[in-house]
């Protein structure tokens, strides 16, 4: 080991890391995100963390003979959520993974 190395240093600069990743995931895990879609239509509520936890629709999204498009507005709300929730990630673990030389 080079000259000057300290490993107990080392493993408490890790163990830092790896109590700031935790709090930033907790911190994920309660923050709520809205994804929408067709002009806020349908909604879609997730933490940062990704579980969904409410879908809204407004009547004027339930065509009966289209349910095609009410699938698709479904699909691109959640994919909307899903964006940010992920970009909520990299900015609150980025750093920190960066940090770590794992580059996120």
């Amino acid at each position: 080991m080079p000259q000057g190395f300290d490993m107990n240093a080392l493993m408490q600069q890790a163990q830092a890391m790896q109590a700031q990743v935790q709090q930033a995931q907790a911190e994920l895990a309660v923050t709520s995100i809205s994804g929408s879609a067709g002009g806020g239509l349908v909604t879609v509520v997730m933490t940062g963390s990704g579980e969904v936890t409410s879908v809204s629709i407004k009547p004027e999204a339930c065509d009966p003979e289209d349910t095609e498009s009410l699938g698709d507005l479904i699909v691109a709300a959640l994919r909307d959520a899903n964006n940010q929730a992920a970009a909520l990630a990299q900015q609150k673990l980025g750093p920190l993974a960066g940090g770590m030389g794992f580059g996120l």
